[in-house]
């Protein structure tokens, strides 16, 4: 099924790689948002656990293999044409990642690939959503945001 005018929702995944107070942005190579900066990630693949998927995605795009932390986020990204009809429809989850080996380096669906102190964001363009994934995932890094999951049960 194409993911351009798709018949249903697809799941993907993101990430937002802190280090040093810094976070990883791509310039997206392939729509939808092809030349805006964002958060790495990708479509789920079938048999894939959201995890994996983090994991592939974030290697195959920019190049890191990372620790997959909490999750931050889950958003709607629908994209419509000038018709009004549904040309892209993600579900998205997007995680707090760690980089723990590789090298930051722009793969195939990504156009650059650039790492951005929270002062910065500005400059590249990104939407509300992605801003307010990175504040947050920020926060959590820092120990300022509390999450509920099964490891507080």
């Amino acid at each position: 099924m194409s993911r351009e005018y798709p018949s249903r929702p697809f799941v993907g995944v993101g990430a937002v790689v802190v280090d040093d107070g810094r976070v990883v942005l791509v310039r997206r190579g392939q729509p939808p948002l092809a030349g805006a900066w964002s958060l790495p990630g990708g479509a789920v693949e079938l048999g894939e656990t959201l995890e994996q998927a983090v994991r592939r995605e974030l290697l195959e795009e920019i190049g890191l293999h990372v620790t997959v932390g909490p999750v931050v986020d889950v958003l709607d990204r629908i994209t419509r044409d000038a018709a009004g009809q549904v040309q892209f429809h993600y579900v998205l989850v997007d995680y707090l990642c760690w980089p723990d080996g590789g090298m930051l380096t722009a793969g195939s669906d990504v156009g650059e690939v650039t790492w951005a102190r929270p002062v910065e964001l500005e400059q590249y363009g990104l939407t509300d959503a992605a801003v307010a994934v990175i504040d947050r995932a920020l926060r959590m890094a820092a120990g300022k945001v509390v999450t509920i999951g099964p490891e507080c049960e």
